[in-house]
């Protein structure tokens, strides 16, 4: 007995040593890769920065924790706009690298307007004299739009190329919901606010119609215009070349003829072509920086003088953090943001804030929170709104309070319209499968919100729903009236819900000027009386111990696994969530503007 004891201490305490070893081990691996993964990046002479275009892009890039690294589950699917347009700015500056080479393929960006900064970025870069050369097995509709600004297009010789214009088609599920007995209720004031229609109607109502038709022939002419542009083509050619065929489907050979590309090539004779620009051997290899180099390539100007904070605020609008199933994609939550705008407030060596606004609206209440830490911000220091590829419905309201407004050209904002929809089960749960419900209460109104999901007979409770949806767009109309000096009147006649593209915007007095996140940073400056200053971004990153905690909150295991099988299904299932957990009082785009 005594020597079973001993064994068994002894087997217990080689268990603890052991963890304590591969604790101390792990621990070791974690930190060797954060100091890895921050080691500055030199660039080679006669280097190229490779640009692939083959993933989503996103308004901002997010780290991956250093678990999730070490477990391989990296998310390498996902870039940020951010990134990508300093690292363009870093090669401009650079001397040891002579081009750019995009590699096009199948990407998608989050907003059209992101693919124009690319764009627009890349345009930039090539005033350095330095060239671009792209290339790619296919091109999809965005990243030629982007790779069409290089010096030379190029294309596999069996490729494909996709060109056929600016569209969509949104689902209607009125039909379903009328066969499982469920109807959808709603209050809102807009006549353009068409979020609700994809529950309520069975096709796109006249005035949705005209407002899409409007902006995305507007995106499509601006995009045209730009390819025309570069491709030494008319616009007219490009838009009847869209018309006439489909041009996915033609020979290799004709997108030659068309100009939209330069040369049939296979991957060896591209590299031929980049060794003949960077007048090397052809045995010789090419120094090659990827974005994951030019990320920790340091600025060859550091610049100083004051700061110019720039606050990330993209996704949607939300009362508080997500968690578990349907966290996965970025939000603004109202508390968090609050918080933060609160902290730039009290920091007296941030003399201008910028906010980088891309976001379709949500929760009103939390809009309206944010909204008024702005107006106090503003109090205390010039706050000027750069708005990515949408500012809408709730996110224009959080802009509104800014003493300046510059959008992309190809921003979607406005909406300025209010919104509740609530779900009636009583077809469902009645008539078809027999529950009914009986009860006591105290009041009349005690069990409205049950009456509103599961009564037959709710008129007065939507009556005073209607009420407070209507409340809520007079203060809307307030909102904006105030931050850029307008009667209510006027908001009101440009408002009911409209979606507006960003440059006709400028011209009803919702946006003041069109130009990119750097203009927004140089007026931010001026409005703040600083001739010397810096950026710095906000929220910071999160610290790799932060991220280790993120992990455990999130299911990305099922999450990633939903949308693997149901792919773009998976997004209607996070707006159900999103509807059921916020607030009753919605301001928000009804559809997603990501462009292929």
């Amino acid at each position: 007995m005594k020597d079973f004891f001993k064994y068994t201490l002894a087997t217990i305490c080689g268990i603890i040593l052991l963890g304590v070893v591969s604790g101390i081990l792990f621990l070791i691996s974690i930190v060797g890769m954060v100091a890895s993964g921050s080691q500055s990046t030199k660039a080679k002479d006669n280097s190229v920065f490779v640009l692939k275009l083959n993933a989503v892009v996103q308004e901002r890039g997010e780290e991956d924790s250093p678990l999730t690294a070490l477990l391989g589950q990296a998310d390498m699917d996902v870039m940020g706009l951010d990134d990508i347009v300093a690292s363009i700015k870093k090669a401009k500056d650079e001397e040891n690298i002579k081009g750019i080479y995009i590699e096009g393929g199948i990407s998608s960006f989050d907003a059209p307007a992101t693919a124009q900064q690319v764009r627009d970025a890349l345009k930039d870069f090539r005033k350095s004299g330095k060239w671009i050369v792209a290339y790619a097995d296919q091109y999809m509709q965005a990243s030629y739009y982007v790779a069409s600004v290089a010096d030379k297009v190029y294309m596999n010789k069996t490729g494909m190329l996709d060109f056929k214009g600016l569209g969509g088609q949104s689902e209607y599920m009125k039909g379903l919901y009328d066969k499982l007995g469920i109807r959808y209720q709603v209050a809102k004031v807009g006549k353009y606010k068409s979020y609700v229609e994809r529950n309520t109607l069975t096709g796109m109502s006249d005035y949705d119609r005209e407002q899409r038709e409007a902006y995305t022939q507007g995106i499509w002419q601006h995009w045209l215009k730009d390819i025309a542009e570069s491709r030494k083509v008319t616009v007219e050619q490009l838009d009847q070349l869209a018309s006439d065929s489909i041009i996915g489907l033609a020979d290799a050979k004709d997108y030659v003829t068309a100009k939209l590309v330069d040369k049939l090539m296979y991957p060896d004779e591209v590299s031929s072509e980049i060794k003949a620009l960077l007048k090397i051997d052809k045995d010789d290899d090419i120094n090659q920086l990827t974005l994951a180099d030019m990320k920790n390539l340091p600025k060859k100007n550091k610049d100083k003088g004051d700061e110019i904070a720039v606050y990330y605020a993209y996704g949607s609008i939300i009362d508080n953090e997500a968690t578990g199933l349907f966290s996965t994609e970025h939000s603004i939550v109202g508390k968090t943001t609050v918080e933060d705008l609160n902290k730039l407030e009290k920091d007296d060596d941030v003399k201008a804030v910028v906010l980088r606004v891309n976001s379709g609206g949500g929760s009103a209440v939390a809009s309206e929170q944010i909204w008024h830490a702005i107006k106090q911000l503003k109090e205390k220091k010039p706050v000027v709104v750069s708005m990515g590829g949408a500012a809408a419905s709730g996110g224009y309201m959080i802009s509104a309070a800014a003493n300046y407004i510059i959008a992309e050209p190809t921003t979607i904002t406005g909406s300025i319209g209010i919104f509740g929809l609530i779900p009636n089960f009583s077809g469902l749960v009645t008539d078809k499968l027999g529950v009914t419900f009986d009860g006591v209460k105290t009041n009349k109104y005690t069990d409205y919100e049950e009456q509103l999901i599961l009564g037959k007979e709710n008129s007065q409770e939507m009556g005073y729903m209607q009420s407070y949806v209507d409340r809520g767009y007079i203060n809307f109309l307030d909102i904006v009236a105030d931050g850029r000096k307008m009667k209510r009147e006027q908001v009101d006649s440009i408002g009911q819900g409209r979606v507006w593209l960003a440059k006709d915007a400028v011209k009803i007095k919702l946006v003041d000027k069109l130009g990119s996140l750097d203009d927004a940073i140089k007026k931010a400056a001026e409005l703040a009386k600083v001739e010397k200053y810096h950026s710095a971004t906000y929220p910071a990153p999160a610290s790799w111990f932060e991220q280790l905690m993120a992990d455990k909150k999130k299911g990305s295991y099922l999450d990633s696994e939903l949308l693997e099988v149901l792919g773009e299904l998976y997004q209607p299932f996070v707006e159900l969530r999103r509807d059921m957990q916020g607030s009753r009082l919605q301001a928000k785009l009804p559809y997603r503007l990501e462009v292929k």
